[in-house]
């Protein structure tokens, strides 16, 4: 796809493995939206026929949706970077994240994409816990577990950032084109605090958006325990890293 060849500045990156329920009806809600976005699924060679789901969709909306096939399982953060290059690539000014299940409301995207398009943030995130504790239909211990998760970020950190495990989010594209992607070291839920915090460190303006997070109804959660630990050990090397590290001041700019 060309630049030329499309109208939307904004792309949604949409990771899938084995979201069959909820492939299409996803990307039917995006195309929706009262203002447009395109697609970019990437699929990590997805058993269940959602590679095939998909490209019903692209040949349906040729130009609106795209995917990315990846050979296996290879992790949700590389999963985001080689969305982010691709969108780079492509010159969309403004790139979002968001998960496949619906926890995420489509709808939200336009008060992300008014955030930094509009507004004039650099990244808005999509925030569970800016406004207290906006989620549904989690069991108690895990709604605990995220909530002071992000607690203990935002405290080991510095971040001024309350919902710091957030996977919906818009960036615009100078972000991502100063960031050292291929740096980010991450590649589980942990990704998500490291791009915050480098982002936060290069001086971009960091907001969050209050958004009502509902558990998925269908399919099956990738959460589990090494990914969670991953979050909470990590961090303490990503502060101690980056106390001898000299980041550039984007704030200025």
């Amino acid at each position: 796809m060309s630049e030329s060849s499309r109208k939307s500045d904004a792309v949604v990156i949409i990771p899938m493995y084995n979201e069959r329920e909820n492939a299409a009806a996803i990307i039917d809600a995006v195309l929706a939206l009262p203002r447009d976005f395109d697609i970019l699924v990437i699929d990590d060679n997805s058993p269940d026929g959602t590679a095939a789901i998909v490209k019903d969709k692209i040949a349906a909306n040729p130009g609106r949706v795209n995917i990315i096939e990846r050979s296996g399982k290879l992790g949700l953060g590389t999963a985001y970077i080689t969305g982010f290059k691709w969108a780079l690539r492509q010159g969309y000014e403004i790139i979002c994240e968001m998960d496949a299940d619906f926890s995420h409301d489509p709808k939200d995207l336009l008060k992300l994409y008014q955030a930094t398009a509009i507004d004039g943030a650099d990244v808005a995130i999509g925030s569970r816990y800016v406004t207290g504790v906006n989620v549904v239909n989690w069991p108690m211990g895990r709604v605990l577990m995220s909530f002071y998760a992000s607690k203990y970020v935002r405290i080991v950190t510095g971040m001024p950032i309350h919902d710091t495990t957030a996977g919906f989010v818009c960036y615009r594209r100078r972000v991502l084109e100063a960031l050292p992607l291929d740096e980010i070291k991450f590649k589980g839920y942990a990704f998500q605090i490291e791009m915050k915090f480098t982002a936060y460190k290069y001086g971009f303006k960091v907001v969050e958006v209050p958004i009502i997070f509902v558990n998925r109804v269908l399919g099956t959660s990738k959460m589990n325990s090494g990914i969670f630990g991953e979050a909470v050990f990590g961090v303490i090397r990503l502060k101690w890293n980056s106390l001898f590290k000299k980041f550039p001041d984007y704030s200025a700019r």
